[in-house]
């Protein structure tokens, strides 16, 4: 059963059982999930024969009256509940993100009851999925599973909720399980108190200056982890 599913069966009773104590609302949360979804069909762009990136930071805009029920049903746990419809609308249709999916909710004293506006957004987080064609940056690379990122900003998270820079699909991973500091005298890793430890080399570590070549486990998941290039010249 898919989350798309799940949300219809199960948690949108509950989230209709808010909604239907402000006897005014009018949106119903499995319309939401479907102007989403639609929202990231029309957005969605080719980038080269293999890959297509849809938006992957959505604002819902809600009349007052239907705010006040997502806040009352609560507005962070509904938000993942729509960020995991999208990341499996994606994965059916193939469609990738360059950064975290977030949904957030707003107020619009404009709309009427019942209305609601969907705008999205393409941001990049601190780490870039790097191609085949473009393996000779100057940043550092880490390989998670085959999906190679350049770190590209000065820190990047890597967990399996939504929240992290690099989501990994896997139980054995925390939800932000840890971090990737690019520093002056290195990269930094760190683990952030994550459940089932991190390693590199097969030796748990919380906090360690990487070296190239570096094999990180995390769960069941494997990242190789590669030093920047040289500029142009060094030796």
């Amino acid at each position: 059963m898919g989350v798309l599913d799940r949300f219809e069966r199960g948690v949108e009773n509950a989230v209709n059982a808010a909604f239907s104590r402000t006897s005014r609302s009018g949106v119903k949360p499995i319309e939401l999930v479907a102007a989403l979804r639609k929202e990231a069909d029309s957005k969605a762009a080719a980038v080269d024969r293999s890959r297509t990136v849809a938006p992957n930071e959505y604002d819902l805009s809600l009349s007052p009256v239907d705010h006040d029920a997502v806040v009352e049903w609560g507005e962070d746990a509904l938000a993942r509940e729509f960020e995991d419809a999208l990341h499996e609308h994606a994965e059916y249709h193939r469609y990738t993100f360059v950064g975290s999916v977030t949904v957030r909710f707003s107020v619009d004293d404009a709309l009427t009851t019942g209305r609601f506006a969907v705008a999205s957004r393409t941001s990049r987080s601190p780490a870039t999925e790097a191609s085949s064609a473009s393996l000779n940056s100057r940043r550092p690379l880490i390989d998670v599973d085959g999906r190679r990122f350049y770190l590209t900003g000065e820190s990047t998270t890597v967990g399996r909720g939504t929240e992290a820079d690099i989501v990994i699909e896997d139980t054995g991973v925390s939800r932000v399980h840890a971090r990737f500091d690019v520093t002056e005298f290195g990269t930094i890793l760190t683990d952030l108190a994550s459940t089932n430890g991190t390693f590199v080399e097969d030796q748990r570590v919380k906090e360690v200056t990487l070296l190239d070549g570096n094999l990180i486990t995390i769960g069941r998941t494997s990242i190789m982890y590669w030093d920047a290039l040289p500029p142009m010249g060094d030796e």
